[in-house]
């Protein structure tokens, strides 16, 4: 007998309408129990796929800001190389120098002390807490954006008017190149969280589709075997009806 042939006639109609075999748990208790079960699994693979597009949200905002920090940071360093040819450059030269790279601090500063992510700071280094749930389960990493402000990049009170060395800034660059690359590494992690969820999530709806859908061509045979049968009970009880009322007018004849 067919897995669907024990059904009532009004189930096959509504499986056939429907698509879905598994209408309660009557039909099937343990392939119900186990199809729930995958989708479960299947909700929490595309939860956790949103979560870590987010994630990749958020550090490509992080690294589009370190972007523009090494940019103000290559500036200074040319400033700073400039201001050390002494053999030309003047005091009062170096003072002009100087206002260039403060300005250039302020908007370092401002990156730092401004790049959010749905009011979330990411580069001020108070953001401590930046779990992405991108697993089934709610298990994923902890991304960590870097601390870009001045005080962290060790150019908080950088003034070539006084006695400095170029090598602050580089040490600088190199903070926020390390910075970038971490983000990048951070980045291809959850690349390959995305595409494990999508193959996780569309294998198992495929075997809940094997186990839940509806096979249509075997429904429909199974519900013209049912309505033929249906129909032949009928003829033969109206056949043997008439046979006996036949007998009976016989008999009274």
């Amino acid at each position: 007998m067919s897995a669907i042939s024990g059904i009532s006639g009004s189930s096959y109609y509504s499986q056939i309408a429907s698509g879905s075999k598994l209408q309660s748990a009557a039909d099937g208790p343990s392939e119900l129990a186990i199809v729930q079960k995958e989708k479960e699994q299947i909700n929490g693979y595309n939860a956790g796929q949103r979560n870590a597009e987010d994630g990749k949200s958020v550090l490509n905002v992080a690294d589009g800001a370190m972007s523009g920090i090494a940019d103000s940071l290559q500036r200074m360093r040319e400033l700073a190389i400039q201001a050390s040819n002494t053999a030309v450059v003047t005091d009062d030269d170096r003072k002009a120098i100087q206002e260039e790279i403060n300005q250039l601090k302020q908007g370092i500063s401002d990156i730092a002390n401004n790049t959010e992510f749905n009011t979330k700071k990411l580069l001020d280094g108070s953001n401590t807490d930046m779990h992405i749930a991108a697993g089934p389960d709610g298990s994923g990493p902890d991304l960590d954006t870097g601390n870009a402000t001045l005080k962290a990049l060790g150019i908080e009170d950088f003034d070539v008017t006084k006695k400095f060395s170029v090598d602050t800034i580089d040490n600088a660059l190199k903070q926020v190149n390390s910075n970038r690359s971490s983000i990048g590494a951070q980045s291809n992690a959850l690349d390959y969280t995305m595409g494990y969820n999508s193959q996780a999530a569309y294998n198992l709806t495929e075997a809940t589709s094997r186990m839940e859908d509806t096979d249509i061509e075997k429904a429909v045979s199974e519900l013209n075997k049912r309505n033929i049968l249906q129909t032949y009970r009928f003829i033969m009880q109206k056949k043997q009806q008439d046979e006996e009322r036949q007998k009976l007018s016989m008999f009274y004849m």
